[in-house]
């Protein structure tokens, strides 16, 4: 493994670390006690794959992992959707476990194990959009020697990588047992929307052959709908 590879390994480690210690101390402080089962569960639903998948690409494809490292958008209504977008996640974090300390939602069992199965679903959605387009970074860009990906997810919808954002994070706060959680969480969606429309102007403005694709892919993020 060369140096850049095992550089780019111990930072992923140090945030996914970090990930791991900052989500649990929100949870579980908060919650005020350890027996928050949806909170544990959650956890795993979540850094389990994440474990696998960051693994996965960094023995295959540790350029996607570069990308994914930048966090600086460049278009300036991007930044704005990001900034909005910190504010939700940070809010919409701390609800449940507060949920779980004073009982406001009595949420069943079945109906917390089946968002968790629709997180891991989406997560998985993601995993697949990533494999099959090493360009998929997290901030809008279009790079050199770019290409347009067309296979895979991509043939069915234009953005399969948000897609699989919105059923994990939209079902995130029935996962944790957390309904008003989920009135916090439910903006994102409007977000994302937004998100698209202005990825989609650069892509069409910056990115060879993506009209052609535009064209031929007719929905963007739920085939049949929009």
């Amino acid at each position: 493994m060369d140096t850049s590879t095992v550089q780019l390994r111990n930072k992923i480690t140090i945030r996914f670390i970090a990930g791991i210690i900052v989500i649990s101390a929100i949870l579980f402080l908060l919650a005020g006690s350890f027996l928050y089962w949806q909170g544990w569960i959650y956890l795993i639903v979540i850094f389990v794959p994440l474990f696998f998948a960051v693994s996965y690409f960094l023995k295959n494809d540790p350029g996607l992992l570069e990308r994914r490292m930048k966090m600086r958008e460049k278009e300036s209504e991007q930044k704005r959707i990001v900034i909005l977008s910190a504010i939700i996640f940070l809010v919409g974090f701390l609800i449940p476990g507060l949920d779980y300390r004073y009982q406001w939602s009595d949420m069943p069992l079945v109906l917390v194990l089946a968002a968790d199965v629709i997180v891991f679903l989406g997560y998985s959605i993601s995993f697949l959009t990533l494999r099959e387009n090493s360009y998929a970074s997290r901030i809008i860009e279009v790079e050199s020697g770019q290409k347009v990906i067309s296979t895979g997810p991509y043939a069915v919808i234009r953005h399969p990588m948000y897609a699989g954002f919105l059923l994990m994070f939209l079902f995130t706060p029935l996962a944790l047992g957390s309904y008003w959680a989920l009135v916090v969480f439910a903006p994102l969606a409007v977000l994302i929307i937004f998100r698209i429309l202005n990825e989609e102007e650069v892509l069409l403005r910056e990115l060879p052959g993506y009209r052609e694709y535009y064209g031929k892919v007719r929905y963007r993020l739920v085939p049949g709908v929009w």
